[in-house]
């Protein structure tokens, strides 16, 4: 299998599959030559890397805006997500890159996402009502959240939660991008 240099992913993980598929399909890297650290909470400016990976690099030549991003190694990323309306910064013209992303922040950047590339946004709505916590997204995320879950990408804990203001492992997110590109990008 594609991840199979990866020490830190056992075979047996709800992940493994999602990690060779998002590996071999060039959309996440491992954090060093033989670690995925699937554990790790994810930042804003890796999941913005993600989405530039999954769009296929594409070259970017404005800069980006947001204040504090001039030296970041996401720059570019970030300026070509920016500009496509995947991601929107604070109040204060900051996107705060390595701030870990919340499960309703990665929804709203995978529906942003979806926008851009014209995939139909009105197919199969989620139930919010259904987790003991659903009435803790923000308003802001409600749609996006509602959307990922009725699509599958993003799901409930064992529990009954959603848990829209947790951080994203890089597990979770490697499970809901493969999700994504097999439910949505592929139909």
């Amino acid at each position: 299998c594609p991840g199979h240099h990866l020490t830190d992913v056992s075979k047996d993980a709800w992940y493994h599959a999602a990690v060779d598929y998002a590996v071999e399909h060039g959309i996440m890297e491992g954090m060093s030559a033989t670690t995925f650290s699937p554990n790790i909470e994810g930042t804003r400016a890796q999941a913005v890397q993600i989405l530039y990976n999954l769009e296929g690099q594409p070259t970017v030549t404005r800069t980006t805006s947001f204040a504090d991003l001039t030296t970041h190694w996401a720059a570019k990323p970030i300026a070509w997500a920016e500009q496509t309306g995947v991601v929107d910064g604070y109040k204060d013209n900051t996107f705060r890159p390595e701030n870990n992303v919340t499960r309703q922040e990665f929804a709203q950047m995978m529906y942003n996402y979806a926008a851009y590339k014209d995939y139909d946004l009105s197919a199969k709505e989620g139930d919010l009502s259904q987790f003991t916590d659903g009435d803790s997204v923000q308003e802001w995320a409600v749609t996006a959240m509602s959307w990922a879950n009725g699509n599958a990408l993003i799901n409930g804990h064992d529990d009954g939660t959603l848990e829209p203001g947790g951080t994203t492992t890089r597990a979770q997110a490697a499970s809901i991008l493969m999700r994504f590109d097999q439910n949505l990008v592929e139909n």
